[in-house]
């Protein structure tokens, strides 16, 4: 199979895995105990009211009808209305993403970085005092609530210091000038940024960390870094060789440590009033907002299958060893 056909045919599982997971949510939905119209409306809604919602949303139509509009609605970006905000749920879910894209995917990125070369220098020491005490750290950060992280940065930098703003995205005057993308040039963007930027990072630096002392602990010893030590190379030239090859399975979870950054960041929004998906997320749960819960779900899964895509593609081009069969 040469690398081109390896290529298409992730592509084609890619989609076809999607399409899988989009099917699986809709009737999902459809088949939770109750009506569906219910779930659109809230409690204490007329008989003519529920009626005239199944009939504006097809519901009295057959199921496999309900399926085939669904997907070519979603197809043509049509996600339909949002309950709460009483506009088109693609509007509504776009700029929520836009927000916590801003904030998770350079927040991981850094993290990732960073704990990656906290982790490196772990593993290259074998029994140093580093390597022992070293894990303390990134272990204490994992396993402590990102809420806990977020209102100790609050606690230390914002009501103790007055460094910084205790939340929101932007202060009550720039809310009042800019919008749009315009509101991240702003200095009073970057202002409100610094804490839960920080909040991303330190909590997402455990799982890089861990990884990739793990994977240099197994790879320090392989006959090629030898072989390095040998030929007398320098100490920062092997120490970048061996991160190259211990960074696969570092990268293989970066698209779902991100993901779960994207659709985790329900309580460090809270703890900060960020406009993002985990806010949306958590308001439309509490307002029964159906179409935007199930178009989020449905985001976050196309985020993981089109992250794990691209993993594939960069294992073959980060490592020769790693061949497509056949090749």
């Amino acid at each position: 199979m040469s690398r081109l056909s390896y290529y298409g045919q992730r592509v084609v599982m890619s989609i076809l895995l999607v399409f899988a997971i989009a099917t699986f949510l809709f009737f999902s939905f459809r088949l939770m105990p109750g009506d569906y119209a219910t779930l659109l409306l809230q409690q204490g809604a007329s008989p003519e009211q529920v009626e005239s919602v199944r009939e504006s949303w097809g519901l009295n139509d057959p199921l496999y009808v309900q399926y085939l509009r669904w997907m070519f609605n979603m197809f043509t970006g049509d996600a339909g209305t949002s309950r709460q905000f009483s506009r088109p749920v693609v509007e509504v879910v776009g700029t929520a993403v836009r927000n916590s894209m801003i904030l998770a995917l350079p927040g991981v990125l850094v993290a990732f970085v960073i704990g990656s070369l906290y982790g490196a220098l772990m593993g290259i020491k074998p029994g140093s005092r580093f390597e022992r005490y070293g894990i303390i750290p990134p272990n204490l950060v994992g396993t402590t609530p990102d809420f806990f992280i977020a209102i100790l940065l609050v606690y230390v930098f914002a009501s103790t210091l007055g460094l910084f703003p205790t939340g929101s995205m932007l202060s009550i005057e720039a809310q009042k000038s800019v919008s749009g993308w315009r509101i991240y040039t702003t200095g009073s963007f970057w202002y409100h940024y610094v804490l839960p930027f920080s909040t991303v990072v330190i909590k997402y630096m455990y799982y890089p960390a861990m990884v990739m002392r793990g994977s240099v602990v197994e790879v320090r010893n392989q006959e090629f870094a030898t072989y390095q030590r040998l030929l007398g190379l320098s100490s920062w030239t092997r120490f970048k060789h061996l991160m190259k090859h211990a960074s696969l399975p570092v990268i293989t979870v970066l698209p779902s440590v991100t993901a779960r950054a994207i659709s985790g960041l329900v309580l460090i929004e809270i703890v900060f009033n960020w406009p993002g998906v985990g806010a949306l997320l958590f308001n439309s749960v509490i307002a029964r907002d159906t179409p935007v819960i199930q178009f989020l779900f449905l985001l976050v899964a196309i985020w993981i299958v089109l992250g794990n895509f691209v993993v594939d593609v960069f294992y073959t081009l980060i490592d020769p060893r790693i061949t497509v069969e056949g090749e």
